[in-house]
């Protein structure tokens, strides 16, 4: 009789952020095709996220709690959900998605200034891969954004390396950060939704699927994931999320994949899969 293999917990938590980074991956399409203003997106879609998180929260007898780095946690994710929302506006989501791709790098910079982790050689070798590889899946894209929606984009790398160090700060409650961040990014975006006129199926069915599913649903399995998952491991895990924006535009819109970004999305994928192999050994 065959011996059943049982994963342990960082394997358990990197699939949990492998299955987060899958669910992130819809957020440039849906945003894409709601008529709103990005903060108007941003502000409806967390306030689904805020019910879905709540009722995790309630689910697990785990009421939210608040100190100062709970706090920077949530300014953090709060700056990913809007920069990424206004800069999906401004320029084209593979810029918008390859440009937030940085945050691997500033993952690992922050940790070298504020707890002195030295990068190990693994480490920057996948990093310069998986940079590789998502610059090959939107190469034909890039420059054709505007400056401002790049340049935010490109913020938005920052703030989310915070989020995947959001397990290493002292006192930290992840799960916290995120439901607090929901409440702020609803009421920094509600004076711009009140004002949108345009409130059709398709705009009402994308909000609920980014609340629910792309930011509520993902948050919930990538805190759980990153109590075992280091930071950069789980930063270089979520290449999968620009690799998929091409693929479903391909499907949904019957657009073309080029074959440059087929070999981006090869380089992504083996990238990922052989740094935790080889980092497991």
């Amino acid at each position: 009789m065959q011996r059943q293999r049982v994963l342990t917990a960082e394997q358990r938590g990197t699939l949990f952020v492998f299955l987060a980074a899958v669910l992130y991956g819809i957020g440039g399409l849906c945003t894409k095709v709601i008529p709103w203003n990005g903060l108007s997106i941003n502000s409806a879609r967390t306030i689904v996220s805020a019910l879905v998180i709540g009722s995790y929260l309630v689910v697990t007898h785990h009421p939210p709690r608040m100190n100062r780095w709970i706090a920077l946690g949530a300014v953090s994710v709060t700056v990913t959900h809007v920069l990424f929302t206004v800069a999906n506006k401004l320029t084209t989501a593979a810029n918008t998605v390859v440009l937030q791709f940085t945050a691997p790098i500033f993952v690992m910079l922050l940790s070298i200034l504020f707890w002195h982790r030295k990068p190990k050689k693994l480490d920057l070798v996948a990093c310069a891969l998986v940079l590789a590889g998502v610059v090959c899946c939107f190469v034909d894209s890039l420059g054709g954004g505007s400056l401002l929606g790049d340049a935010l984009a490109l913020i938005s790398g920052l703030s989310y390396a915070g989020v995947f160090l959001l397990n290493d700060l002292p006192d930290a409650d992840p799960i916290s950060s995120v439901f607090w961040s929901n409440l702020l990014s609803v009421v920094i975006g509600f004076p711009f939704l009140v004002r949108e006129t345009e409130f059709t199926a398709v705009a009402i069915t994308s909000v609920v699927i980014l609340g629910a599913f792309q930011v509520g649903v993902a948050y919930i399995l990538m805190c759980i994931g990153l109590r075992t998952t280091p930071a950069v491991t789980a930063s270089l895990i979520s290449g999968i999320e620009p690799v998929l924006n091409p693929i479903l535009v391909a499907v949904f819109y019957h657009e073309t994949v080029t074959p440059l970004a087929v070999v981006g999305a090869i380089i992504v994928i083996g990238s990922v899969v052989g740094y935790n192999i080889l980092r497991g050994k």
